[in-house]
């Protein structure tokens, strides 16, 4: 399945956890249980992307480390949080409103 298109994730409803990384970054494994539990029951559609050289939906986010979570709501970026180091920092970025 092919990454989603800015256009894609500025049209989406409700809330949105958009997480930008990689499967060999050793920040996005250390944080990947932060993450999940975060979002378990947070209500929040989770779309994980892949990025990197010559992927450009992360650019147009400003994304610059990894992991970063932006969170959006009715396609709106509402917070973010960069290298979370504890489930409380994704927890409070998604309660944002």
């Amino acid at each position: 399945m092919a990454d989603p298109t800015r256009e894609d994730i500025d049209a989406t409803a409700g809330l949105v956890a958009l997480e930008f990384g990689t499967g060999w970054c050793g920040f996005c494994q250390a944080a990947r249980p932060l993450i999940d539990a975060a979002l378990a029951d947070s209500g929040a559609r989770h779309i994980s992307v892949e990025d990197g050289k010559g992927r450009k939906l992360g650019r147009t986010f400003g994304v610059k480390l990894w992991p970063t979570v932006v969170v959006l709501r009715d396609g709106k970026e509402i917070a973010r949080v960069v290298r979370p180091k504890s489930e409380a920092e994704v927890r409070t970025a998604l309660a944002t409103t």
